[in-house]
């Protein structure tokens, strides 16, 4: 069996060649990557439902836009938190996943992480990969795995994320954030 090195923590950016809807120019910062799988969501799919609306405490310490994101087309009824803790300790209620990046207990009182949370988002469902796929889909050329920083999980202009991401990358990647979103047009 080949080892699976860890991509938690990382982002996954849509190639343009990336042919499901669902991840159409998406930006996913993968929380967990194993060899049982891969779990992660979907940084730049804002809804137009207020966090405030479904979650009661929340709504006020999410960042702007403060709506929900859909993490992904799997289990859409249910809620992840991420947020970013600057600092080496986190509070009880959040634990981390990468970096100053980690997972927000969403059942915990909000006040209990309100003070040292840096920034807060709420998705709707997550992506999901089985035991081998997500590699199959890297071969395949679906992703471009590149470094994830903070401020990806808060950006206030969530729909330019793909642009932003891949123009901060060194070399060829760089260009592709030039790619026409039609490119019969060109």
């Amino acid at each position: 069996m080949t080892e699976v090195s860890s991509l938690t923590g990382r982002l996954l950016v849509a190639t343009p060649a990336l042919a499901d809807p669902n991840f159409d120019r998406a930006v996913v910062l993968l929380l967990d990557h194993d060899k049982g799988g891969s779990l992660g969501v979907v940084l730049n799919r804002p809804t137009p439902v207020d966090v405030g609306d479904i979650l009661e405490g929340w709504g006020d310490l999410a960042g702007e836009p403060g709506v929900v994101f859909q993490g992904g087309p799997v289990s859409l009824d249910s809620a992840l938190g991420v947020a970013v803790i600057p600092g080496e300790d986190g509070p009880l209620g959040w634990r981390r996943v990468h970096g100053a990046i980690g997972l927000v207990d969403l059942e915990a009182p909000p006040e209990l992480l309100a003070a040292a949370l840096g920034s807060l988002r709420i998705f709707a469902g997550y992506s999901g990969w089985g035991p081998g796929q997500l590699e199959t889909e890297l071969g395949d050329g679906a992703w471009y795995v590149v470094e994830s920083e903070p401020g990806d999980v808060s950006a206030t202009r969530p729909e330019g994320l793909w642009r932003a991401v891949l123009r901060r990358q060194r070399g060829e990647l760089a260009m592709v954030a030039t790619y026409p979103d039609d490119p019969s047009l060109n």
